[in-house]
């Protein structure tokens, strides 16, 4: 099935949302893109009004090790989200089109283009979640679910944004000894995953979070165990 963004079934040049030829293992994630509510992903959901319109590439590969995720770390020297594991992604410019239709595909491979090095042209996107909210910056993001069927060399484009860009097997994150409680000082708690030498918390954390939790890939990890992370960042 190739779509449009909006859902309409037709072609949009550049914003081709497609789930024909994905590998088997991806099929929970379609129907996860295909069946999710917002309110079942976070619960910051945007403004009625307002909010910077942005978007995120959550781009699955096959690796060495099996099913892995492209994350980058943000250069520390960033005025907000410094030093911190991400997805790709970035605010929409006028030329990727309408935030509510094609506008955040458009949006999250050129980011990634242009923040990653990769080959958008090898992507092939297969779902777009929900709009979320990050109110510390005012982002609405839409996340964007794509497979990496060609893959090419990454790495950071410019690194007074970007500190290094890696990527991370399912596996690693589905492991329970890799995953802990955060607690920010409002009360507020959320997901941490320590995988290799990164700590992977906050929106990015949480979205990993809720696509493992509905894909049915979650393992039974212990919930009590928390661990400190640099809210300042």
């Amino acid at each position: 099935m190739t779509s449009a963004c909006g859902g309409e079934t037709r072609r949009t040049g550049g914003a081709e949302v497609s789930t024909e030829g994905l590998p088997e293992w991806l099929d929970p994630l379609v129907q996860v893109s295909e069946t999710i509510r917002p309110q079942q992903l976070s619960r910051f959901l945007p403004p009625q009004e307002g909010g910077r319109q942005s978007a995120v590439l959550v781009l699955f590969g096959e690796g060495e090790r099996g099913p892995e995720l492209l994350l980058l770390e943000r250069a520390g020297n960033l005025r907000s989200h410094a030093g911190q594991p991400s997805f790709p992604g970035g605010a929409l410019d006028p030329e990727d089109g309408d935030p509510a239709d094609c506008g955040p595909v458009r949006a999250a491979l050129r980011e990634a283009e242009e923040e990653t090095g990769l080959d958008a042209s090898g992507v092939q996107v297969f779902g777009v979640l929900p709009r979320l909210y990050i109110p510390v910056s005012d982002f609405v993001v839409t996340p964007v679910l794509g497979w990496w069927r060609e893959p090419s060399p990454v790495g950071p484009v410019d690194p007074r944004e970007t500190a290094r860009v890696f990527t991370v097997p399912v596996s690693e994150l589905t492991d329970p000894r890799n995953r802990a409680t955060a607690v920010h000082p409002s009360g507020h708690q959320g997901p941490v995953f320590s995988v290799g030498d990164a700590v992977v918390w906050g929106f990015t954390a949480g979205v990993i979070d809720r696509l493992l939790h509905y894909a049915g890939w979650e393992r039974p990890w212990n919930r009590e165990r928390q661990v400190p992370v640099d809210w300042r960042g």
